[in-house]
């Protein structure tokens, strides 16, 4: 395996591809996961951005272009939102409804014009957004074809330590796998890779291609997701943003809690560690910690049937008689309403 630099081209990405030296008859992906910081409460500049990135990976040859956790909308890190236990502050507030404006709304206008790029440049997308349901956010990725069809989302299941004050939870109706002509499909968002029953769910639907946006940048990530390129038999993207303190707005407009006094503009708060992994656990790109890049590899489909030839975790390595998993994969609503057609009360409609 060689690690080929290429160039920097355009703000200073940097590119790697991979040569495997795989067999020209076994089918390969090129796949590229992207390294890079959100323009922070700017959500038009920050898709600009992403067409740019785009359009250098899809120069490369690659056919799926991975983008980190809440690459649109943000990922905001040393903020607490004001918030303490008993008290929500007004400044809290008004960096909330910021973040709130900085969403998008799925479907919307942000949804059609990442459509349209994935049809541009032909390449099957995934990219992680903060997404706008009337006053609550998600964090989630969205899944995109080669022609510019939406194909879904996937909600984070379960945010993080103080990111439960800010998203809201997912349930078991948006834990896709896509099957595509380059591979089945799905994304599960940071820690929640963590989650064994989760991950045992992406199995069952057979997951080939495992996209892991992440905001976390420690060196036993990379452990992680290891682990689940040889559990579940997959190729593992792991794609994280690269982000200095000048990424984000200045202080007072936005304050890392606790660090603040202690950052430069160029502290990096964020170092990357994007990696790509084989289903062997063979680390195919990165990690990078050095700057915002685009890595690539070529990702020999064979390889999957090699690793599930070893183990197969929801096949001939399961024992579904002793250990078996129940997923509810039905939406789940705070408020359903029954048809006022079908509700009387003394023979008059009741609304």
């Amino acid at each position: 395996m060689a690690l080929v630099p290429v160039p920097p081209v355009n703000d200073g990405q940097v590119f790697a591809e991979v040569d495997m030296g795989v067999d020209s008859s076994v089918p390969t992906v090129r796949a590229t996961v992207v390294q890079a910081s959100t323009i922070f409460y700017d959500t038009p500049a920050t898709l600009e951005k992403a067409e740019r990135l785009l359009a250098e990976a899809a120069g490369y040859g690659s056919q799926l272009v991975v983008f980190p956790e809440a690459f649109l909308g943000g990922y905001p890190r040393g903020s607490n939102f004001g918030v303490t236990i008993g008290n929500r502050t007004a400044k809290g507030k008004e960096e909330f409804r910021k973040y709130h404006a900085s969403a998008i709304n799925v479907p919307g206008p942000e949804v059609d014009r990442l459509a349209a790029m994935a049809e541009k440049y032909k390449v099957y997308l995934v990219i992680g957004v903060i997404e706008r349901d009337g006053y609550t956010l998600y964090c989630t990725v969205l899944f995109f074809d080669s022609q510019g069809r939406y194909l879904g989302k996937h909600r984070k299941v379960m945010p993080t330590a103080l990111e439960r004050i800010i998203w809201g939870f997912g349930d078991g109706s948006t834990i896709p796998v896509f099957e595509t002509p380059i591979g089945k499909i799905g994304a599960a968002i940071c820690w929640e890779n963590r989650m064994p029953l989760l991950r045992t769910a992406m199995y069952a639907k057979g997951v080939e291609i495992y996209c892991a946006p992440t905001a976390d940048a420690r060196d036993i990530w990379q452990a992680s997701m290891t682990h689940i390129a040889l559990e579940g038999g997959c190729f593992v993207l792991s794609a994280n943003q690269f982000c200095r303190r000048r990424d984000y707005p200045p202080p007072p407009e936005y304050v890392f809690s606790g660090t603040e006094e202690d950052l430069t503009p160029d502290s990096v708060v964020c170092a990357g560690g994007s990696s790509i992994i084989s289903p062997s656990g063979t680390v195919l790109a990165g990690p990078n910690y050095d700057g915002e890049a685009l890595i690539s590899a070529d990702l020999d489909l064979g390889e999957i049937a090699r690793a599930k030839f070893d183990f197969d975790v929801v096949g001939h390595y399961s024992r579904p008689e002793v250990l078996s998993l129940i997923v509810r994969d039905h939406p789940t609503k705070p408020v359903t309403f029954i048809s006022a057609s079908e509700k009387t009360e003394g023979g008059r409609k009741q609304l």
